[in-house]
């Protein structure tokens, strides 16, 4: 798991602000502020103290601040014990420490461009949809309500 302190190429630093477009060849740390659109073709680490609004590709991504945005990581992602992030993850694996706060979804991938319902489709055929929406879920009416006061 890459460390919070990893030696960057650039850094947004602690008090900085920045927005725009940010294309980085090599790493990045950002430890201010950053909203827009950034791209890097080696690591990207939020810092603790780092909040960052936008959808992130790169190689791979360490987050310990907040993050409302995507993240599309090629080898992986580390979401650190001070890590906050509102949005979708993928990539083909993740590292997860305890203490994360996490709202969004999550594919793990192989690395290849192809989609998890094709895999699973060829494997279980066309109708799996219908099978994993009724799996282990309930309709909406089965689930019970309090009864209501009387006189309210």
């Amino acid at each position: 798991m890459s460390k919070v302190n990893d030696i960057s190429n650039c850094i947004i630093g602690d008090g900085s602000v920045f927005e725009g477009k940010f294309f980085v060849n090599g790493s990045i740390r950002i430890d201010g502020k950053f909203s827009g659109e950034i791209k890097t073709n080696d690591q990207l680490i939020i810092g603790p103290s780092g909040k960052v609004k936008t959808d992130i590709t790169a190689r791979s991504v360490t987050v310990a601040g907040v993050l409302i945005g995507n993240i599309n990581a090629l080898e992986e992602v580390n979401l650190v014990q001070s890590g906050k992030i509102l949005g979708n993850i993928k990539t083909p694996r993740l590292n997860v420490e305890e203490g994360v706060i996490s709202h969004g979804e999550i594919l793990i991938t192989d690395s290849k461009t192809e989609s998890v319902k094709k895999i699973i489709e060829e494997s279980f055929g066309k109708n799996v949809e219908e099978e994993f929406n009724s799996f282990g879920r309930k309709p909406a009416a089965a689930v019970p309500h309090e009864p209501k006061a009387a006189g309210k």
